[in-house]
């Protein structure tokens, strides 16, 4: 019995004779304390499981075997001299008492993730799976894919939190030629700075206690040893992200692009003649006016804006009528009608929808790159940050999103009914919408209502009548 790092571990030299056939010359297993007392009791049982262990490879490859470690332990114990018992080979014992080959050997812990990502039973959507992968490529860099699973322990937890309270943000982009340990190191002594938030923290714990119970679900492990670490926020929940102050709306839509540029392009920035009517000009304004989020606004489909009962709504689903398969809601409450409001109307959204019918498109904002991964609001996301930064109006905590917060301050000033403004914006009910038993019941509100709601929203903080263009 060890003690290392704190815990008290198990330690088994490998006979020789099966050194080669497990590929080691030592075992060790964690004894999940740091308690001697508690430590010298569970060695007994540890140490049982790894002779059997030993024993069930001999038996793999036919060597002669003990029966009685085979058996558990459970035949009766007889006083006085016995007959010895002939050695036991592979074709003595019936196939039902061999176990299978995931449990013969000991899993390590990068082999037992890569069969969590692989499960073809998790129905994950490309963006949760993307997610998972690249905490499990931190988790197996940082903690070490050869682990052995069932040493697994709490201590490689919070050596996983401490490595990413000081990890850079996009580690791997800036610093190709580091691990994220030495990363983390080298911005711990002072060399890095703009380390990643404890929310981000957070994110990957929860990632990686998520892999942790579908482990204890299949019986790699008897516990989940992340259960209950995370970090102390230290961003408030309501302060994560701001609206656009009065200020920022009026730089937003008084610069060049909105006011006249030398050309939607390159030049969106410059003063001069242009009135570009493209993604650029549009996502602001659309976002401003209906609280979409900005994934949702640039997969629209041109079918994506139609009548509804005589009125025009976007209709913000993953279901598409032309084909699309790129259309990604954030949860089930996402799905959607917004009427159009009046502003968009007069702006010539409609125009410039059935100008993309004309020529034959069926995105209505095809001219953003989809990115590797297909998806649009990644690239315009950027875009956007840089647009904000040269129209003087980027400040901390704000974004793309802040509009979905101006969003739902007009609906407040409006003093539109609660339930008609979560409906309107998609927003859930403080959980999962599932849980609510009365979200059940009924059809929802009807277009004509939402309607109403959005009639009156003003926007009052901002003045956008240059935008009313002949189109």
């Amino acid at each position: 019995m060890c003690l290392r790092g704190g815990r008290f571990y198990f330690r088994r030299r490998v006979p020789r004779d099966v050194q080669e056939q497990m590929g080691r010359r030592e075992i060790w297993r964690s004894l999940r304390t740091d308690s001697l007392k508690c430590a010298v009791r569970r060695f007994p049982l540890i140490a049982y499981q790894v002779e059997v262990e030993i024993e069930k490879v001999r038996l793999r490859v036919g060597m002669s075997v003990d029966l009685l470690l085979l058996e558990g332990g459970n035949r009766s114990v007889m006083v006085g001299p016995q007959k010895p018992k002939p050695a036991v080979t592979v074709s003595a014992l019936s196939p039902a008492s061999t176990i299978s080959p995931a449990r013969e050997s000991a899993l390590t812990f990068g082999e037992v993730y890569d069969r969590y990502i692989n499960d073809p039973t998790r129905g994950w959507s490309t963006r949760t799976r993307d997610s998972y992968e690249t905490c499990r490529k931190l988790a197996t860099d940082i903690i070490g894919a050869d682990l052995p699973i069932l040493d697994f322990a709490r201590t490689h937890c919070r050596d996983f939190i401490e490595t990413l309270r000081f990890l850079p943000k996009n580690a791997s982009k800036r610093f190709p030629y580091l691990s994220p340990r030495q990363a983390a190191e080298q911005a711990r002594e002072g060399k890095w700075d703009n380390l990643i938030s404890s929310a981000n923290v957070n994110a990957y714990l929860t990632d990686l206690s998520s892999f942790l119970n579908w482990a204890v679900q299949e019986e790699y492990l008897v516990r989940n040893p992340a259960r209950g670490l995370r970090l102390p926020d230290e961003v408030a929940r309501k302060n994560k992200r701001f609206p656009f102050s009065t200020d920022q709306l009026k730089k937003i839509f008084d610069a060049p692009l909105y006011r006249g540029c030398l050309d939607g392009e390159r030049n969106y920035f410059l003063p001069g003649t242009e009135r570009p009517r493209n993604a650029r000009f549009w996502l602001p304004v659309i976002a401003l006016h209906s609280g979409m989020r900005l994934g949702e606004a640039t997969a629209l489909d041109v079918t994506d804006v139609r009548a509804i009962d005589g009125i025009q709504c976007f209709v913000v689903s993953e279901e598409s009528l032309v084909g699309s398969t790129d259309k990604k809601l954030k949860t089930g409450s996402s799905e959607r009608l917004i009427p159009l409001h009046p502003n968009l109307i007069s702006f010539g959204l409609l125009q410039f929808i059935d100008e993309r019918r004309r020529a034959g498109e069926t995105k209505l904002f095809g001219e953003i790159a989809p990115g590797p991964r297909g998806i649009r609001a990644v690239a315009f996301s950027k875009w956007f940050t840089q647009f904000t930064r040269k129209a003087g109006a980027a400040l901390d905590r704000t974004c793309f999103h802040s509009f979905r917060h101006n969003f739902r301050d007009e609906l407040r000033v409006a003093r539109i009914d609660h339930d008609i403004a979560l409906a309107i914006g998609g927003w859930t009910t403080g959980g999962s919408t599932r849980n609510n038993v009365s979200e059940n019941y009924g059809r929802g509100h009807g277009v004509k209502v939402l309607h109403e709601a959005i009639m009156q929203l003003q926007f009052a903080d901002v003045d956008l009548r240059h935008l009313k263009l002949a189109y």
